[in-house]
């Protein structure tokens, strides 16, 4: 019985240490919606039409939805993002049945330059190049297929550009 007793012990210190540090709101020591944050149109590169937009459009969003700052819409944030897209990669993952000149599956990845800085002060918090990525099934038509998975792609790069943000890895 007495061994019994110590197990359970054991277990729930174990539970309780492993959840010691989860909590829930921003993770960077900040109080949620107490600074805001100004995305600016990120500027496309690329040959690839529309990305800037869709980017823009998905990061805003996303840095809604985590709540950690406030999206400032009139005047200038307390940190001001602006990025460029430098790259667009396709590459082919697998082919047709029986020919193998025609991709069937493609990997596509967006490379953005990201700045995010403190305009009051100067001081930069976010200097990096951060990328997304998403599969394209062809289809038919490789433009089509390649056009409704911008949404998709876009939505990758906010993600891991939120993250950094809002982590505060910089």
């Amino acid at each position: 019985m007495r061994a019994l007793n110590i197990l359970a012990v054991c277990v729930m210190t174990a539970l309780l240490n492993g959840c010691a540090a989860y909590h829930l709101g921003p993770v960077n020591d900040q109080v949620a919606g107490e600074k805001s944050i100004e995305i600016l149109p990120f500027n496309n590169q690329t040959l690839e039409p529309r990305l800037g937009d869709a980017v823009t459009q998905a990061l805003r969003e996303r840095l809604q939805t985590d709540g950690t700052y406030r999206i400032a819409t009139h005047g200038e944030g307390d940190i001001v993002v602006t990025g460029v897209i430098t790259r667009y990669i396709r590459d082919s993952l697998s082919y047709l049945p029986g020919d193998v000149l025609t991709a069937e599956n493609y990997h596509v990845t967006i490379t953005a330059h990201v700045i995010a800085r403190e305009p009051e002060s100067g001081k930069v918090l976010l200097d990096k190049n951060v990328s997304g990525s998403t599969l394209v099934q062809v289809g038919t038509d490789l433009a089509s297929a390649e056009r409704q998975s911008a949404p998709l792609l876009a939505e990758d790069l906010a993600r891991n550009v939120t993250e950094l943000i809002t982590e505060g890895a910089w």
